[in-house]
């Protein structure tokens, strides 16, 4: 197990942010220095996890407040894409004035998926707001075999 330090983690992790910003077309306000972004879209946090035991590898998104119907999950040239569309809206009356909300944006995320993958191996659940997609790491096409020399 390797375990890696570094001796400037914020100036890093300021540069990771500000670089991501650029791509995922964040903007922040003017003078405010305190990472309070104003997004232009979603884009869901994702997670991959290899599981060498079962040959399997599964990938999670956080996707709150969505439904089923909300996303879509293709296979296309070796890539999975999980797309959707976040829409969101609340009212609140207080002390005489109404305070209305809304929030909309499309997001996509892609992985590659390894060769020989096809969409019968795939497998997707959405349960309180987290996509669990699973597929096999490699396929039995794929295993390396042992040729006997003669």
């Amino acid at each position: 197990m390797s375990v890696f330090w570094t001796a400037f983690p914020s100036a890093f992790s300021e540069f990771d942010r500000a670089f991501n910003d650029v791509f995922t077309g964040a903007v922040t306000r003017a003078g405010d220095n305190n990472d309070q972004s104003l997004t232009q879209g979603f884009r869901p946090r994702m997670d991959v996890h290899e599981s060498k035991d079962n040959n399997l590898v599964t990938a999670t998104f956080e996707l709150p407040g969505l439904k089923k119907e909300d996303v879509a999950i293709d296979v296309h040239n070796g890539r999975l894409t999980v797309s959707g569309e976040v829409k969101t809206s609340s009212e609140e009356t207080k002390d005489g004035y109404v305070v209305r909300e809304r929030r909309s944006g499309k997001f996509t995320r892609v992985l590659p998926l390894p060769q020989g993958v096809t969409p019968d191996n795939i497998s997707a659940a959405l349960n309180d707001g987290v996509l669990t997609v699973t597929f096999p790491k490699s396929t039995p096409e794929q295993e390396a075999k042992r040729i006997a020399v003669n």
